[in-house]
């Protein structure tokens, strides 16, 4: 099964105040850490917008394919169009992460791919604090329903609508993201 990987580094993080993609973690920054960690499992295209050239220069060397969306500020779903159009057409199924998430390493990323294959559940989702989220594999018969979501939403309200279509996969401290200055405390 070949699984590609839609990384959504396109918003402008306005909760923070600067580009959280840009930060940097253990001496390397996000937006650079989560390609490293997605390279790991197939093809990768990166969904970009705000501050897409200094985002871009961050990803020099890795093969991965970055993709513009015009209209990131309208939401997280206009850029999951845009990265699930930019996939290879044969890919069984993509992966969907964001790149502040500090607990995800191409370890989880390859269990994912691994349930993925073993069950063939059409959503493979990451278990944290009580919830399912991303990052999340969803197979490619779901790709016209995350095609069809609003561009405000997110991948999250698809994993909710039935419950009985998710295999979770643990990823113990998933809930520890960056989106305010107080998060940017434990970036050191």
């Amino acid at each position: 099964m070949t699984v590609g990987v839609v990384l959504l580094a396109a918003g402008g993080s306005s909760r923070l105040g600067q580009p959280k993609q840009l930060l940097r973690h253990q001496g390397t920054s996000l937006v650079r850490r989560a390609a490293e960690a997605a390279v790991a499992v197939g093809p990768v295209v990166v969904v970009l917008g705000a501050r897409r050239e200094d985002i871009a220069a961050e990803l020099h060397g890795l093969t991965v394919r970055c993709v513009d969306n015009p209209d990131w500020a309208r939401g997280q779903g206009s850029s999951l169009r845009v990265g699930l159009r930019a996939l290879p057409p044969d890919v069984d199924g993509a992966v969907l992460m964001l790149c502040d998430q500090l607990r995800v390493d191409a370890a989880h990323l390859r269990a994912l791919v691994a349930t993925f294959e073993r069950t063939h559940a059409p959503i493979i989702a990451s278990a944290y604090a009580g919830t399912r989220g991303v990052p999340a594999l969803f197979a490619r018969a779901l790709f016209p329903e995350l095609d069809a979501l609003p561009p405000t939403d997110g991948a999250r309200k698809l994993i909710a609508r039935d419950p009985s279509r998710v295999v979770e996969v643990p990823l113990p401290g998933g809930e520890e993201d960056v989106d305010t200055v107080q998060d940017l405390s434990r970036l050191t």
